[in-house]
């Protein structure tokens, strides 16, 4: 596993490590060889890093009436669509089509970032994110994720905290 500190840039960084860069954040990038047949991408990225899958969130988007809206939630659970609705003041949330998630924030599947996104989405970071001192998120290609504060997430995101996982 390669590891490198805070505003290390190799050349053709992702858009989520520029962004962090940028703004001058405090962060650590993880990277590890990407196993396509394994079934979960965030239980990947946590084994690969030998990190607790409750510090590694994977980040979803799914489609609050008729607005995308980033999830970010613990890998080792899902996604509570009412409650990610109710947390942007919605109805009714369905998980947003693959190819429309893609396209909107730049990234693939499996490599979507909350940061550095083509189009920046209304996001909403998981409550339980403020118990750990970091946590874990993509950075912005599959075997790469990016290690901060919970709290620099939310305000790079500028993200809502709020209750939206199920174990």
């Amino acid at each position: 596993m390669a590891k490198k500190t805070k505003k290390q840039q190799q050349p053709g960084g992702t858009p989520a490590t520029v962004a962090l860069t940028s703004a001058g954040a405090d962060f650590t990038v993880h990277a590890y060889d990407h196993d396509p047949s394994h079934p979960s991408y965030g239980e990947e990225a946590a084994e690969a890093m030998g990190v607790s899958p409750d510090r590694v969130f994977k980040t979803l988007v799914a489609d609050v009436d008729g607005a995308l809206v980033v999830g970010v939630v613990p890998v080792a659970g899902s996604l509570d669509l009412k409650a990610l609705a109710t947390a942007v003041g919605g109805k009714r949330a369905t998980m947003a089509d693959p190819t429309l998630a893609e396209r909107t924030t730049g990234y693939v599947r499996g490599g979507i970032s909350p940061l550095g996104q083509r189009k920046r989405l209304r996001t909403v970071l998981d409550e339980s994110a403020s118990t750990h001192e970091t946590i874990c998120v993509s950075a912005g290609r599959r075997g790469l994720e990016v290690e901060l504060s919970p709290a620099a997430l939310a305000t790079l995101t500028n993200a809502t905290l709020a209750p939206i996982a199920r174990a």
